[in-house]
């Protein structure tokens, strides 16, 4: 079952249903961060960073599902997640405001797709669970299924960062997604549940808006604090 594709069952186009499903749901936040980091680019460049940090980062995510299930049961790591989106997105959040030099423009590609890579790496820790689990142990189902959604997060990112240009405040809403997610993360580590229990779906909603809170007052204020340097 494990390599087996026998496109004449309709168990197989079933699963690979569910695959794009799953993807199509789960890769909401990812094409926001993509967006996110790929706005202040050039436009000749903001289309190759898009691609190639989505094909990137669907490679990485099937990586990433053979050992899901081993990785996630590893305390402290959604802990490190959790520190990680945090960091991507006041880095985000802040970015937003520098200046546009030239040293910029020319690594600024490079940085977007590290930025990218990053944060998907983090936030696929749950969302590959959900694939894994449509794929239901059929590798080549999984692998098709995983590249088939390298479209839908492009197209969903293209169409995020012309959105980000009209209206920024969605560049504000990304960034709290991203806060909410490590709350969310940081109270269902395995570390956290043993010593505080598992956590109630309320707790845990309440950790990702006080995330979300935290990310972007950090953000306003680092952004406040540049801008009356900027004028001494």
């Amino acid at each position: 079952m494990f390599f087996n594709l026998d496109l004449s069952s309709p168990l197989v186009w079933s699963a690979f249903g569910s695959i794009l499903l799953a993807n199509i749901v789960l890769s909401g936040d990812n094409a926001v961060v993509i967006a996110m980091a790929a706005r202040s680019l050039k436009p000749e460049q903001r289309q190759k960073a898009i691609f190639w940090g989505s094909a990137a980062a669907i490679v990485m995510r099937i990586l990433l599902t053979v050992v899901a299930i081993s990785l996630l049961a590893l305390p402290f790591l959604k802990i490190i997640g959790s520190a990680l989106l945090a960091y991507i997105g006041i880095d985000l959040l802040t970015s937003q405001d520098e200046g546009e030099g030239e040293a910029k423009e020319i690594n600024g590609m490079g940085a977007a797709i590290r930025t990218i890579l990053m944060a998907d790496l983090v936030m696929s820790l749950d969302n590959v669970l959900a694939v894994a689990a449509a794929a239901k142990g059929n590798m080549p189902l999984l692998v098709i299924g995983l590249l088939v959604s390298i479209p839908l997060i492009v197209f969903g990112a293209t169409l995020l960062t012309k959105v980000m240009e009209r209206f920024p405040i969605i560049i504000t809403v990304g960034a709290g997604l991203l806060g909410f997610l490590a709350g969310e993360m940081l109270l269902t580590d395995p570390a956290v549940t043993t010593y505080l229990g598992v956590m109630s779906p309320f707790a845990v909603t309440l950790a990702g808006l006080v995330g979300a809170a935290f990310i972007v007052l950090t953000g306003q204020y680092l952004n406040r604090r540049a801008h009356a340097a900027r004028l001494q």
